[in-house]
């Protein structure tokens, strides 16, 4: 399974901006981006790297990296989701995020029971949820409409699951999932609205990118 190995603070400086990649961290002065908020690399803190002119090709590539970080993805899975969408019918932005936020490991994310996506991978992968009753160990299936994502019942009496619902319960549940504490499970009701996923990604650029 292949991921990102690297620190990924350095993600969020080369973005300029926090894309939450470490959970509750993030909210502390722990942050990197707290402490160096500018770019890696030698000359991240130069004036003329901060301000130089960025070109409409920049703009899109950042635009692409930035969704690719967020959802800890890897570029060739990345563009073979762009062409999915592409092939579906609607707007090709809309179409990418939606399959993006149906992911397992961001769905497990979405409802709580997990810090960060990479946290959430980590937890699927390690085989502690179930898809309508059948274990599964693969972050990136996609899930679908009345489908039920639920904690195994092997994996409850460990600790972590038996702190989850008081951690969970202060975390929002966006409108497209349900959730259930005590079962310890959700629901996927439907794929999610525009306005119900970040507004900081540019789905547009994206979609420009990749049709040069």
């Amino acid at each position: 399974m292949a991921k990102y190995r690297g620190p990924v603070c350095k993600l969020c400086r080369r973005e300029g901006e926090k894309l939450f990649l470490k959970g509750e961290r993030c909210f502390t002065p722990k942050c990197a981006f707290e402490r160096r908020g500018y770019a890696p690399g030698e000359h991240g803190k130069s004036a003329q790297f901060r301000n130089r002119r960025e070109s409409d090709y920049n703009r899109q590539l950042r635009a692409k990296q930035k969704a690719r970080r967020i959802y800890g993805i890897l570029e060739r899975q990345f563009h073979r989701y762009y062409e999915v969408s592409a092939q579906r019918r609607g707007l090709t932005g809309l179409n990418l995020l939606q399959i993006l936020e149906s992911r397992l490991d961001n769905v497990v994310y979405r409802l709580g029971f997990a810090e960060s996506r990479a946290q959430a991978r980590l937890l699927v992968s390690h085989g502690h949820f179930a898809v309508n009753g059948r274990k599964t160990d693969i972050p990136s299936m996609l899930v679908s409409q009345g489908d039920v994502v639920q904690v195994r019942e092997g994996s409850r009496s460990r600790p972590y699951f038996k702190e989850l619902p008081a951690i969970a319960e202060s975390k929002n549940v966006p409108a497209w999932l349900s959730r259930d504490l005590n079962a310890l499970s959700g629901t996927f009701l439907r794929l999610p609205e525009r306005a119900e996923i970040d507004g900081n990604l540019q789905e547009q650029l994206i979609v420009e990118y990749y049709s040069r």
